[in-house]
């Protein structure tokens, strides 16, 4: 963490963790253990009449017979679905080989499809089929038996596993098929995290009869920890409001800056308390925002921290950066 100017800055504001339901309810996330069956669509649709949400979206779909994790942004915090869209996906699924494979053969393929591979998506797909390069971090065979493989991977957003274990069976030369699939990871979110449409039905009503938000509170996730692995600026909380209302953040009205911000690239601005103001790309890297005096360090696209909760320092009504 590179740090520019600290200041005082718990006069206003308050961490994350320290909002009333109404708050969480707009800024929240629900890291939903889907089902098999339902779609994506289907579930965030659910989730939306439990709690009443006048928007909801969830980042990555899944085909309606895998399970797993998928977070579910509620109200503001659809302003973030994008950027976990883009987060890397961890999945726990089981191949079929459709002919009998030697395990050094088998091995030896797998390793061929870590790193960047060129994949066509499958037809029955919502982008454009055409080839892509997509990352698979790594591809961990957990057990073989006899020609069903339990495997781990984990890839970057976009990839396609069914596809995935199609092309394997093809570079094997006997054919395979993806059988089962589960996700156990998406961006910051894992399946120590996720919640179930039940549990979620339950919390609502026991708040709505008992008047007790506790347990509902224990299933909503902060929309911050979305951004967990997102570059990030930490500003001056006389540079907020400005920010709010549209202005990019200037180099003058920034605290501290992680290392990992890099000119051109995403990056979240948060205060000092926590909260996420807003997003945008970076203007110049994290060296140089923090030594330069004069300019722009991060662009304003999505603000998601609402305009009256830090004070306006600043008097233009032009949106200068500050």
């Amino acid at each position: 963490m590179l740090v520019r100017d600290l200041e005082d800055h718990k006069k206003w504001g308050k961490s994350p963790w320290e909002r009333d339901l109404k708050e969480i309810l707009d800024k929240g996330i629900i890291v939903l253990d889907k089902p098999a069956g339902p779609t994506s669509h289907q579930v965030t649709a659910w989730v939306k009449q439990i709690l009443g949400a006048k928007k909801a979206g969830h980042s990555g779909t899944l085909d309606p017979g895998v399970t797993g994790v998928l977070p579910i942004m509620l109200n503001s915090s659809t302003k973030i679905v994008q950027g976990l869209l883009k987060s890397p996906k961890e999945y726990v699924g089981v191949m079929y080989l459709h002919g009998e494979v030697k395990k050094s053969k088998l091995m030896k393929v797998i390793k061929e499809f870590e790193g960047d591979i060129m994949q066509v998506p499958p037809a029955k797909s919502a982008v454009k089929r055409r080839s892509r390069k997509r990352t698979v971090y790594y591809f961990e065979v957990l057990e073989i038996k006899d020609r069903q493989v339990l495997f781990k991977t984990l890839v970057e957003a976009g990839t396609y596993i069914r596809k995935l274990c199609h092309d394997m069976g093809v570079a094997l030369g006997v054919g395979a098929n993806m059988k089962e699939l589960r996700r156990t990871k998406a961006g910051p979110f894992t399946e120590n995290t996720v919640v179930t449409l039940h549990e979620l039905k339950e919390g609502w009503e026991i708040y709505k009869e008992k008047g007790d938000e506790s347990f509902l509170k224990k299933l909503i996730r902060p929309v911050e920890e979305g951004l967990y692995g997102t570059p990030k600026v930490y500003v001056k909380s006389s540079a907020v409001s400005s920010i709010t209302h549209g202005a990019s953040l200037g180099v003058n009205g920034v605290a501290q800056c992680e290392e990992s911000v890099k000119m051109g690239k995403m990056t979240a601005v948060f205060t000092q308390n926590g909260e996420l103001v807003s997003f945008g790309n970076a203007l110049r890297d994290s060296k140089a925002i923090v030594k330069d005096w004069d300019g722009d360090a991060v662009s304003t696209d999505r603000v998601i921290l609402e305009k009256d909760v830090y004070p306006k320092t600043w008097k233009s009504s032009s949106k200068k950066s500050i």
